[in-house]
């Protein structure tokens, strides 16, 4: 509830509930692809910090592509999730350690169940900062990695966002039950603990 809230008041143009005037100014954007964008949109819509979330395609050179397009895996693009964030609550660093607890890096062009490179895992940043943190992000897990294989995630610099069509958007929300059907038949939940171990 608290989200359509939010977007009511983003909609009309009041801001952000509980921000003060000017304070969005000081939010940033992260972009990350991790396969289906409903469970990466959950997984960002669950950390505190995070202001919204926005499923759509990048990486590509399509423009205005629709669902059914990105699907067929022609355009380029990658289904990918843009987390406007509050960097006085979440640091960008601790979004990066969230996202890699909740993708598979040993796969190229796939993530669980799907396959293509529409569901390829790449991350996306918006600058120089960005860019030397999710490297160093990604050095300190090949290191660290707790899984046999190599990471083969790609850090990509973010070209043009395109929101994907209103039925995707908090869809763990507004189809909770199709949602969750998907999630368990994908085998996600059990592919991350064998990979990352039990949260």
């Amino acid at each position: 509830m608290a989200m359509e809230i939010m977007w009511l008041f983003l909609g009309l143009g009041l801001g952000i509930p509980g921000m003060a005037q000017g304070d969005e100014s000081k939010l940033e954007t992260a972009t990350f692809a991790g396969g289906c964008f409903w469970c990466v949109e959950q997984v960002f819509d669950e950390v505190e910090g995070v202001v919204k979330t926005t499923s759509g395609y990048i990486g590509g050179s399509q423009k205005n592509p629709t669902y059914r397009e990105v699907s067929r895996g022609k355009t380029g693009h990658a289904e990918a999730v843009e987390v406007v964030f509050d960097p006085a609550k979440v640091s960008y660093d601790e979004l990066l350690a969230i996202y890699w607890r909740n993708i598979d890096p040993t796969t190229p062009d796939r993530q669980f169940c799907d396959r293509g490179s529409q569901y390829r895992a790449e991350i996306f940043y918006h600058n120089d900062e960005q860019l030397n943190l999710a490297q160093a992000s990604l050095s300190a897990l090949m290191e660290e990695k707790p899984f046999d294989g190599a990471i083969v995630t790609q850090i990509t610099p973010a070209s043009d966002f395109y929101p994907a069509e209103a039925y995707h958007q908090n869809f763990h929300r507004t189809n909770p039950l199709r949602y969750t059907f998907y999630k368990s038949r994908c085998g996600r939940d059990n592919r991350l603990e064998e990979l990352w171990g039990k949260k």
